[in-house]
């Protein structure tokens, strides 16, 4: 599925929601099911984990270099998430907006309401899991997290969900698959609207 004739803009697409989500597992079937859409790279200044690695999971920066990102106002938007900062870029995503290009951001509450105060057209979408009990079950079952932890997630997505009419749609992930598809409708549905269109050049050639 690609982009339509004349079209000279991509979206900016946000996706937020509770930590347990499965925000991340969303955005990998978004990647494969959709063509002329990319996933925007956050920084942080965590240490990596696992097999992450620099510029394909993470920017890994060291908290003077995300100071100096934040005074420079190279960030679309930045959070101090669990005692470390996690932000997102500007510049790629800019770029690959007006390139025509849809762009992903994988982002927390805060990030995405802050998104959208500084880029309007963004289309913020909400995932959440069926209920609170589910939600707590895949926390659970992740095994990264205590039960102080987990609690403390859970409190934190009772805040987050106050949110929900701020969004522009809510998406309920009780199916992994159903998810990914309601989603790629949207942004399917999201590549119509006629700002993204060179309109002189369409009502010329039309």
């Amino acid at each position: 599925m690609g982009t339509m004739r004349n079209k000279t803009k991509g979206n900016l697409i946000v996706i937020s929601g509770p930590s347990g989500t499965g925000k991340g597992t969303v955005c990998q079937g978004l990647i494969k099911e959709l063509t002329n859409l990319q996933l925007s790279i956050s920084a942080t200044s965590r240490k990596p984990r696992g097999t992450e690695q620099h510029g394909v999971d993470y920017y890994f920066l060291t908290r003077e270099q995300f100071k100096s990102m934040i005074t420079a106002n190279q960030l679309l938007e930045w959070a101090d998430v669990y005692g470390n900062y996690y932000g997102t870029p500007q510049q790629p995503v800019v770029d690959a907006v007006n390139r025509g290009v849809d762009v992903i951001l994988e982002i927390d509450v805060q990030g995405a309401l802050h998104v959208k105060s500084k880029y309007p057209d963004g289309v913020l979408i909400f995932l959440i899991p069926p209920s609170r009990a589910e939600l707590a079950r895949r926390l659970k079952n992740r095994g990264t997290d205590n039960s102080g932890d987990i609690e403390h997630r859970l409190q934190s997505a009772e805040r987050e969900i106050k949110e929900i009419r701020k969004y522009d749609y809510l998406v309920i992930n009780d199916d992994l698959g159903d998810a990914v598809k309601r989603i790629c409708a949207i942004i399917i549905a999201e590549r119509c609207r006629p700002r993204l269109f060179d309109m002189e050049l369409f009502l010329q050639c039309y």
